[in-house]
């Protein structure tokens, strides 16, 4: 927003006149300034901490940056900064405090200016549209906005997200999570049977009941701009289903085709509740606990048939752990856990 880059322009302005007046030299006070400013832009919004009840520690120019606790050390001020979520630190002589203990007695007793009753729509409204985009599915842990096919783990009693990758055929690696679709439509009489290469997949999930959360919708508007949209397929198209481990391979499904031209499919589905989630996710649940074994996630495309691409993985509870995992983060992860603040202030 346009607010926030004023609010940076106005900090970074001050913070330089102030350094200026310390004596260091011009020329390695301009390369510490456009570092410090190069990091800080380049480094996105954190959700985690946008949730945190955020104070404004005003400046005497009228600016502030958004911090959620300070403490003052000497000439300095030590600060967690909201946007980066980190402590930072700034000359106490630059701090207004008659205009930030005023800003925090006017917020506790319900008299906030009208330019920060905007403001504080503006980050619920960030928050919100975060959150639908990012979903929780576990404390501290989020879906990645970009989308994809994630499985929700437990091991080392911690949760964590695993990406399930295509499996099947030749996946295009230029783009991220990109869905291939290969229908399989046998002649009449005919059978066709979707093998994946190996006994097993190179993921393997250790909870029982993992649930699988889902979202191609992100990756197909950014992957093919230019294509006219597709007809809409059905939210619940997904299915779990049952490999057959044979030999070195693993039968997932067959499509028939009678002689008179009906098509049938043949999947050893697990039942599981579908669920919509926000900005295109949906969650898949198996009913009850998967036995040790091998699975996949398939795509029905109705009539078509079944994509014999799919995104495989095993059940094994005593199976190592996986390499590419998403795991709860840390900071927010001690916000959930931790006290309100009223209560804190109580003890």
């Amino acid at each position: 927003m346009w607010r926030k880059s004023v609010r940076k322009r106005l900090w970074y302005t001050t913070v330089h006149n102030e350094l200026m007046a310390s004596g260091i030299p011009a020329n390695r006070l301009a390369f510490l300034v456009l570092c410090g400013l190069a990091v800080w832009l380049s480094l996105p919004p954190c959700p985690a901490c946008a949730q945190a009840t955020t104070k404004r520690l005003f400046l005497k120019d009228g600016s502030y940056p958004l911090a959620t606790k300070w403490q003052t050390q000497g000439d300095r001020v030590h600060y967690f900064g909201a946007e980066r979520n980190e402590w930072e630190d700034i000359p106490s002589s630059l701090v207004d405090w008659n205009a930030t203990n005023q800003y925090e007695k006017d917020r506790a007793a319900g008299k906030m200016a009208p330019e920060a009753v905007e403001l504080d729509q503006e980050l619920q409204a960030e928050r919100q549209q975060e959150e639908l985009k990012s979903p929780h599915v576990a404390p501290g842990l989020r879906l990645p906005p970009e989308g994809g096919v994630y499985a929700l783990d437990t091991y080392l009693a911690q949760a964590e997200l695993v990406p399930l990758d295509q499996t099947g055929g030749e996946v295009n690696r230029h783009t991220a999570h990109n869905v291939l679709r290969g229908v399989i439509n046998p002649v009449a009489g005919a059978k066709h049977t979707i093998e994946l290469p190996g006994p097993s997949s190179k993921i393997q999930i250790h909870a029982a009941l993992p649930a699988i959360y889902i979202n191609l919708d992100a990756t197909a508007e950014e992957d093919e701009p230019s294509k006219p949209a597709a007809a809409e397929l059905p939210w619940d198209r997904f299915r779990i289903v049952r490999a057959q481990v044979k030999g070195d391979k693993r039968i997932v499904g067959a499509i028939k085709t009678a002689v008179y031209g009906k098509v049938s499919q043949d999947q050893d589905a697990i039942p599981a509740n579908a669920e919509q989630l926000g900005e295109g996710w949906i969650k898949l649940t198996p009913k009850s606990p998967l036995d040790p074994g091998e699975y996949a996630v398939a795509e029905m495309l109705g009539k078509q048939g079944m994509n014999s691409y799919v995104w495989d993985f095993g059940v094994h509870p005593d199976a190592p752990a996986n390499l590419a995992v998403i795991k709860p983060d840390s900071t927010e992860l001690k916000k959930s856990t931790s006290q309100p603040e009223e209560l804190q202030q109580r003890k």
